[in-house]
């Protein structure tokens, strides 16, 4: 009786996390690898914009959510692997890139394209999940699809150029009134290819604006997801919570028009972290780390992958 305790514990024993690397422009990139034996799927997890890392938090920001590492376990407790990426330029890999703001959304989604021919080799059906910027660098990706790609999950992600996106995140806090028309002048701007000398720009703006930015939004801005999505005609998830203060269901609705084949996951009560909201406290998913994930979220990707997966 004792040896069959000890050996149903050790096949209930969870999936372990361990960090691989790939070739980079100058360095390793790197990223978080839970391997499940028997798997037939894998998942990139593409993190959002700045300096987020594979775990989904941000010090720099005060973000602290953990919310792609938990989505990785998640998926491991379901049978699927995963990768969960650090992006160029910034932790693990950080020595791919001397300046993490000389990049391009075609640079990350060429880096996210070599992390599925690694991730082929961990099952045979890779899926990307991007999480807000990342879904467009996923979106980015699959118009050169690679081999093995077979589907795409899009984790509140914009279906507006993110300039646009920017101004209505802006508008949304009163306290931001005086700075609006500076603020539409200076995407105005970008969004036309013209960088601004950062000293001219209101001092409290100015960390939004420094040159290596301002070069990465003039980028960044010239993407219409609509007309991305449009090229895809693989399935897709859009997950979209109805809480979510930076993307709005009015995004998916504008993806969902543009795809050939989806699927959507509302989120009831969902923040743009993928967590149930705390009433009263609109902001403890961006700060708690220790709060779950929405309790949809895990098992309707799984539903997804699996039907992806029979599709391909």
């Amino acid at each position: 009786m004792r040896v069959l305790c000890l050996l149903l514990l050790f096949l209930a024993a969870p999936a372990t996390a361990e960090p691989v690397q790939i070739p980079g422009p100058d360095g390793p990139l790197e990223a978080e690898m839970i391997a499940v034996e028997g798997a037939t799927d894998t998942v990139i997890i593409i993190p959002g914009s700045g300096p987020i890392d594979r775990d989904g938090n941000a010090p720099q920001m005060g973000l602290s959510t953990d919310t792609y590492r938990l989505l990785a376990e998640g998926l491991a407790e379901q049978g699927i692997a995963s990768l969960r990426t650090d992006k160029r330029g910034f932790f693990g890999s950080a020595g791919a890139i001397a300046d993490p703001n000389d990049v391009t959304i075609e640079a990350y989604a060429q880096d996210t394209r070599d992390w599925v021919a690694y991730a082929s080799g961990l099952a045979p059906c890779v899926c990307l999940a991007g999480h807000s910027e990342g879904g467009l660098v996923a979106l980015v990706a699959a118009q050169d699809a690679p081999k093995n790609l077979c589907g795409l999950i899009l984790m509140a992600t914009s279906g507006r150029p993110i300039g646009q996106l920017m101004i209505e995140q802006f508008e949304a806090n009163p306290a931001n009134g005086p700075f609006m028309a500076e603020l539409r002048a200076l995407v105005a701007d970008l969004e036309a290819g013209r960088i601004r000398d950062p000293a001219s720009v209101t001092p409290v703006l100015q960390p939004l604006f420094s040159e290596g930015l301002q070069r990465y939004m003039i980028d960044v801005f010239s993407y219409d997801p609509v007309e991305i999505a449009a090229g895809w005609n693989g399935p897709v998830l859009i997950v979209q919570g109805d809480k979510d203060m930076q993307v709005r269901p009015h995004d998916a609705d504008l993806l969902g028009e543009a795809l050939q084949q989806f699927e959507r996951m509302n989120l009831a009560q969902g923040t743009h972290m993928l967590k149930a909201d705390v009433a009263g406290n609109p902001f403890a998913t961006y700060a708690n780390p220790a709060l779950p994930l929405h309790e949809d979220l895990v098992p309707g990707i799984a539903g997804f992958i699996g039907g992806a997966a029979i599709s391909e």
